[in-house]
């Protein structure tokens, strides 16, 4: 059981992610007290997408291939189409999702960002939530797809869209005060 004040976040992104997707909850759990860090497969800065065109950049703080899921308490994956598309054809970046999922530790996905999941192999037998155009994507790596806000899993965490992003950082501030889930890999 770890507390927020002391919680040790990861966020996983490349370019292309959703801009509120990343920002909202990078500030947010931040706000509470969470040490939070940005990996990526790159270094440098990554650069968002907001709404029609780039937005603006985040420091990445460490590389996905030097990412070890026991520095951290949980593990969040925005989305917009870019960034998981481009990360679930990524090792490391898919490596980090396995380890996180393995770990029991807290995963949370939201928009396009349960394409990692999927990638990951982690949603299979599981209730999940994401951006209704991928919702067959889900259910064809096994979810039971739900439309809700929020939708929490032994520790997965998924959501729909930016506007569920309230529910989805106090659902993400909750699973970490629970600790660990006892979970099989999917």
């Amino acid at each position: 059981m770890a507390d927020i004040q002391s919680a040790s976040i990861l966020i996983l992104a490349t370019d292309g992610y959703e801009r509120s997707e990343l920002r909202v909850p990078l500030e947010e759990l931040r706000k509470r007290g969470a040490d939070v860090k940005i990996a990526s497969i790159k270094t440098g800065e990554i650069k968002s997408w907001d709404e029609t065109d780039w937005g603006d950049s985040v420091p990445v703080d460490l590389e996905a291939k030097n990412v070890k899921a026991e520095d951290f308490d949980a593990l969040v994956l925005p989305g917009g189409q870019i960034n998981p598309d481009l990360l679930r054809v990524d090792e490391d970046a898919v490596r980090v999702v396995r380890d996180f999922v393995k770990s029991g530790k807290p995963v949370a996905a939201i928009c396009h960002g349960p394409w990692l999941l999927v990638e990951a192999d982690a949603l299979r037998g599981r209730k999940a939530t994401s951006y209704h155009s991928i919702r067959t994507d889900l259910r064809n790596a096994g979810a039971s797809w739900r439309d809700e806000a929020v939708v929490t899993d032994n520790g997965i965490i998924t959501s729909r869209s930016p506007k569920d992003l309230p529910q989805f950082i106090d659902k993400i501030v909750e699973e970490i005060q629970e600790g660990k889930h006892n979970r099989q890999a999917a």
